[in-house]
């Protein structure tokens, strides 16, 4: 098997995300740890993250939620990813 002479940019991109979002910000002892915050991270990633690309859609949303209307009436709710190190934001009728 032949490796590739230089990594290719999108994974140096994934990489330095990874990093910069939630490897550097963690203490990791073991192969396991690592494994549960990866894959942690990859479901906020896919599931929930917007992308500007997506008309700020994550890249496993089907469809756009309903407007919120009545925002006095609404409360925020805050859900913990990682921790507390990531952040989800939404509206609780």
């Amino acid at each position: 098997m032949q490796w590739p002479s230089a990594p290719t940019p999108h994974g140096e991109r994934v990489i330095g995300t990874l990093r910069r979002e939630a490897l550097d910000h963690l203490l990791i002892r073991n192969e396991t740890r690592a494994r549960r915050v990866l894959d942690e991270y990859a479901r906020y990633h896919n599931g929930h993250r917007p992308r500007q690309a997506r008309g700020r859609l994550s890249p496993l949303a089907e469809r756009r939620p309903a407007p919120v209307t009545g925002l006095s009436t609404t409360r925020l709710l805050r859900s913990r990813v990682l921790g507390g190190l990531l952040s989800e934001y939404g509206y609780v009728v």
